[in-house]
């Protein structure tokens, strides 16, 4: 593990980097300015500083020293010219050129140089970029905000410290557990690799949001196909979650049960999930739809399809201005995320919370877990040593932590599944405004179940300031990505999250100990997708829509009444198809890739979601989903948390 603080960026990648930004956000020649005049590159090359993979890191400086030269040149185009001869016109060949390879390394790098220019660009842009949107900007900090409750420790020096379990994370399963073992009257340490921000830091800005709460690697798995999206910070996701609080369908617990955790259909998980509604406020007493969430439940309605009020964790959210951009913080502390619930309650009862510790190894004596090492960002290590650990990582890290740790039973980081998620868009008459509204206020369920088998499309719609909404907004030059992003206002957002089957995808460190995430979409995945996008247009078409596009990076698109239809539309959308990197997907919900199980052969962990390699190590995140849950996964994962956490205070007492 690097630093961040000297990525070593030299102004020829600077140079390089404001090329390509300039080619793919060019503004309009005369108010809007390109990338290059608002600082947009140097952010782009703040972010990839985060990287702690020293191989990307040096692969990105090695693209960017050879961008501008009559090598790279013929390489990408058969001519030997360098990109700062050629014209506008001619470096969006170029670009083109990639996205439309039948290479899908070729693909993947576009993709990558799209993400790293034009999410920086919509970030920096300023007002007059933000105006030509519709965009208002951040709204700065709550003076009102109070002061942060939760008081942690950094660590600055070598020490060790000693207590009767460690737990690594601090999200929805790592803040659930902290608070059942401190209730348990267990002393407690929690470990979290990101810092500490709360009401008073958030100021509704992409910028505080990119760079401070979410994870940066590993960006996107190892082939292109899917972007990761996780939390970064104490109180993980559920600090930028959506609040959704949907609980475990009863087919997926019966599934789960099916994989040898019988208590999934007992009262032992009905009272998990009990507990956990009840710490977090879950209710639906905020009905408010946004407009995009009205225009959603307009066109399922009109074709006859279910249509249901979100659960959600919030107490006196205001469904507008603020709960839009709550993606980068709820900055009035409406969002009842682990901060302000398990992690208080483990708080109030002497937990001892650590910020800045990056875990990297579980020690294990005797068949027993028995500690953690952590590190510093500038090196300081932390030696916990303790009776039990608790692992609550994330489905990346949290395998990676047990690889690191010399566990080797084959399903440690095998069985990754994601919800690819990606979108319809649909221009509408309705002035949408998606950064406003209720976070996620309207779901459709009419697709969840498309063969009988508990598989199938969750339809939900999504809030979406410019730089979150650039990356699911198709490239073809500057002039028509800039031209898309000012229809942004009237577009509704037909969020598709399919339920992946499998296989699954895996999760394997390499050579530096850092995790790498493979995954590509099944063939029976790959057609769950293909119909998300047919119910995603007819939902659009339904409710009024006079343009509908996917999120291909060729454009993919149809006028109801007036150019093709849903028929000739689906057509060329399959023929496209899936493959990696043809397509924006990303994943919210990362799970199942060290799972629980009735025995060692199709699992990763027994029943009381401990290892089967080593006793003592307990497995509490999304990574212990037998299967996907199907729907959005907190209330979930929380709830396997408390039941794991419960189980092994038991055992410890």
């Amino acid at each position: 593990m690097t630093s961040s603080a000297d990525p070593g960026f030299t102004p020829q990648h600077l140079a390089a980097l404001r090329l390509i930004s300039d080619t793919f956000a060019p503004g309009d020649g005369a108010a809007i300015p390109p990338a290059s005049a608002v600082g947009a590159p140097e952010f782009a090359l703040e972010l990839a500083g985060t990287n702690p993979r020293e191989a990307e890191l040096k692969q990105l400086k090695t693209l960017l020293k050879l961008w501008d030269t009559r090598l790279l040149g013929f390489l990408l185009t058969g001519r030997p010219r360098k990109f700062s001869s050629l014209t506008q016109t001619q470096r969006e060949a170029v670009l083109l050129s990639l996205s439309d390879s039948r290479l899908a390394a070729k693909r993947a790098l576009f993709a990558a140089l799209k993400g790293a220019c034009l999410a920086p660009y919509y970030i920096t842009g300023g007002t007059v970029l933000w105006d030509s949107i519709g965009y208002p900007g951040p709204p700065g900090p709550n003076p009102d905000a109070p002061d942060p409750t939760l008081k942690p420790e950094h660590v600055t020096q070598d020490e060790t410290i000693v207590c009767d379990v460690v737990i690594v994370g601090s999200g929805a399963g790592g803040g659930t557990a902290a608070g059942v073992l401190a209730a348990a009257g267990l002393d407690v340490v929690i470990l979290e690799a990101g810092e500490y921000h709360d009401d008073r830091d958030f100021d509704g800005s992409e910028r505080t949001g990119f760079s401070q709460l979410y994870a940066g690697s590993p960006g996107v798995t190892s082939e292109g196909q899917v972007q990761l999206v996780a939390g970064r910070g104490l109180g993980g996701g559920t600090v930028v979650n959506y609040t959704t609080s949907f609980p475990t369908p009863d087919h997926v617990r019966a599934e789960w049960a099916g994989l040898g955790t019988p208590q999934f259909t007992t009262s032992e998980y009905d009272d998990a999930m009990a507990a956990v509604n009840a710490r977090l406020g879950v209710n639906k007493d905020h009905p408010g739809a946004g407009v995009r969430d009205q225009v959603l439940e307009r066109g399922a309605k009109a074709l006859g399809w279910n249509v249901d009020a979100m659960p959600r964790n919030v107490l006196g959210c205001d469904q507008g201005i603020e709960c839009g951009r709550c993606g980068m913080g709820c900055r009035i502390g409406a969002k009842q995320s682990v901060t302000k619930t398990w992690l208080q309650d483990a708080a109030d009862q002497g937990a001892r919370i650590y910020v800045g510790a990056h875990a990297r190894t579980v020690t294990i004596q005797n068949g027993k877990a028995v500690g953690v090492t952590a590190i510093s960002p500038k090196g300081d290590v932390l030696t916990v040593k303790s009776r039990a650990v608790v692992v609550a990582a994330g489905a990346i890290q949290t395998p990676a932590l047990l690889q690191r740790s010399g566990l080797t039973n084959a399903n440690i980081g095998k069985h990754l599944r994601l919800h690819p998620a990606t979108a319809v868009w649909g221009l509408v008459p309705d002035l949408v405004n998606p950064w406003e509204g209720a976070l996620q206020a309207r779901y459709v369920n009419e697709w969840t179940d498309r063969a009988g088998d508990g598989y199938g499309v969750l339809f939900e719609t999504a809030p979406l300031t410019p730089a979150f909404g650039s990356g699911f907004v198709n490239w073809r030059s500057g002039a028509q990505h800039l031209e898309r992003m000012q229809e942004l206002k009237h577009m509704l957002g037909v969020a598709i999250i399919v339920r992946d089957k499998g296989p699954g995808g895996t999760v394997k460190i390499g050579k530096d100990g850092e995790p790498v995430a493979s995954y590509v979409l099944s063939p029976h995945d790959t057609d769950l997708l293909m119909q998300g996008f047919e119910g995603g247009a007819r939902i659009a078409e339904a409710a009024g829509a006079t343009k509908i596009y996917t999120t291909h990076h060729r454009t993919m698109s149809y006028e109801p009444g007036k150019r093709g239809d849903i028929n000739t539309f689906m057509a060329q959308v399959r023929k496209e198809g899936a493959a990696p990197a043809k397509l924006a997907l990303a994943a919210l919900h990362i799970m199942g890739s060290a799972r629980m199980g009735g025995s060692p052969e199709i699992s990763a962990l027994n029943p009381d979601g401990e290892t089967w390699d080593c006793k003592n190590l307990v497995v509490a995140d999304a990574s212990c989903f037998p299967t996907a849950s199907g729907v959005n996964p907190m209330i979930s994962i929380e709830s396997i948390a408390y039941m794991n956490a419960k189980r092994l205070a038991a055992r410890l007492a």
